[in-house]
């Protein structure tokens, strides 16, 4: 009975959501004016920022002679981890850069410390034993760290057409998802990213399609 009132819960609330068409275009112009804000933004803040472009970090890093504290952070589809390579000097540092070019690599010289990004198209292992996929209150399909009822988001990727689902799927299938599917390898995640990605409610947020 819990299930069946969560979607009921949904559906209405995907009604009050309703607005005049009229709005659309105020939307857009708010939506256009934040993002031209946020620009401007960055382009000041990047002035101040500690983190200078590739090409630059090199060439800090050869003329660097103190000692560098030296991490790599991985960043997952699902987690992060990250591992302390230690202390080195910049030339050592360096021969990292030349080894590693897939690796972004960001330099801090006023706490003297490189760290290196590394994306990996992978679940990390603490995602692999605790992600799962559901539905949330608002009717996004959602990535949880545990079950959905601990209510931990990894990440929202789309809006669900309750309605369309309902008259779509059979009853168990809607149970399972608000359950929360279990995830533990890629295979799963593409795979359920796929299928309910037909069921989203704009036909252009179909862009969240398997990494694979």
């Amino acid at each position: 009975m819990m299930e069946f009132s969560l979607w009921k819960n949904l559906k209405k609330r995907l009604r009050r959501k309703r607005r005049p068409v009229w709005m659309l275009g105020v939307i857009i112009f708010c939506l256009l004016a934040g993002w031209l804000f946020v620009a401007n933004d960055n382009e000041v803040s990047a002035a101040s920022e500690p983190y200078v472009n590739q090409t630059s970090v090199i060439r800090m890093l050869e003329q660097q002679e103190e000692l560098l504290s030296v991490e790599l952070r991985l960043i997952y589809v699902c987690g992060e981890e990250s591992k302390t390579l230690g202390r080195m000097r910049g030339k050592d540092v360096v021969q990292l850069v030349q080894a590693h070019q897939e690796w972004k690599v960001m330099l801090n010289q006023e706490q003297s410390t490189v760290q290196f990004e590394e994306r990996i198209e992978d679940l990390s292992e603490h995602c692999k034993a605790n992600a799962y996929m559901g539905v949330d209150k608002k009717g996004n399909l959602t990535l949880y760290d545990g079950a959905p009822k601990k209510e931990k988001v990894v990440r929202t990727f789309f809006q669900l057409d309750v309605r369309y689902m309902e008259s779509s799927l059979p009853q168990d299938k809607l149970d399972q998802l608000t359950r929360g599917i279990r995830i533990s390898d890629m295979d799963e995640y593409n795979s359920v990213l796929s299928t309910y990605s037909d069921y989203a409610i704009e036909q252009n947020q179909k862009v969240m399609k398997p990494t694979y």
